[in-house]
């Protein structure tokens, strides 16, 4: 039992130390979030921030500080690009919180890794559905964004109350993650494809999601494992470590394009 306890113990240490969030630590971001913080987060400043926010954001929860982290996070991405070095991975945590769970459950099988690794995968499909929203509709429509990010959280805390509540069914979650995944692959397809020519590195999301939705076969169709060790499971966590690299690079190339497209717009204006 105090083995089983230090494996998980350590565990827990190395997803604390995994350096997913470069850019959260970066002197230069920090001290921008704090001056920032200081100068329009309190007093008449604060005031003069909630009169002019729109309605959507204070619906969302979007408080003075996310706003400054969100306006810091592009001045560190201006001085990485003005260094010539790589654009640094900001506030990383859902795919991190998964994998975590993931490999607990995977360590020590018990009631409750079991339901948080079900319960993050989820959470990881639904922010991926969030994530094509946000790219595809939300920037012109913010408020459809963010009327759909309720609509999904709903959606999750319905999903978890049913498993971990009434009744934890493997058949009905397997269905609602394929189900999921086939919105996902959908939606990223249709707005890959009506992009392709004008954004020739949607390319690289159009690789992924077929990837990943031809991966999850080997959720599906099981069979004994190689050497009594890789199992259709095994393989499909190994096979989707370099899908996950190739769709940061779309995502950083299509941020690079969205900060140019903003910057060409605030020149006109």
């Amino acid at each position: 039992m105090a083995g089983r306890t230090a494996r998980l113990v350590l565990l827990a240490g190395a997803a604390a130390l995994a350096c997913g969030s470069q850019g959260d630590r970066e002197p230069v971001y920090r001290d921008c979030v704090l001056r920032c913080d200081q100068r329009n987060c309190s007093g008449d400043a604060l005031r003069h921030f909630r009169s002019r926010q729109p309605i959507y954001m204070s619906l969302a929860g979007w408080t003075c500080q996310d706003d400054c982290k969100y306006e810091c996070m592009w001045v560190t991405v201006g001085i990485y690009l003005q260094e010539g070095h790589k654009v640094p991975q900001f506030h990383g945590k859902v795919s991190l919180n998964a994998w975590f769970w993931s490999t607990v459950f995977h360590t020590r099988d018990t009631d409750l890794t079991e339901k948080m690794d079900y319960f993050c995968a989820s959470t990881v499909i639904l922010h991926s559905i969030y994530l094509c929203c946000v790219r595809t509709v939300g920037l012109q429509h913010p408020t459809v964004a963010s009327a759909f990010r309720v609509f999904l959280l709903l959606l999750l805390t319905a999903h978890v109350s049913y498993l971990g509540l009434v009744h934890f069914d493997y058949g009905y979650n397997l269905a609602a993650n394929v189900a999921i995944g086939l919105v996902n692959l959908v939606w990223w397809l249709a707005w890959c494809l009506w992009n392709q020519q004008r954004l020739p590195h949607v390319r690289k999301c159009v690789v992924v999601v077929l990837l990943l939705q031809g991966l999850s076969l080997l959720e599906l169709l099981d069979f004994p494992p190689f050497f009594w060790v890789l199992d259709a499971h095994a393989i499909w966590h190994i096979s989707t470590i370099p899908v996950h690299v190739l769709f940061f690079s779309f995502l950083e190339e299509d941020s690079l394009y969205l900060l140019k497209e903003s910057k060409a717009i605030f020149k006109l204006d």
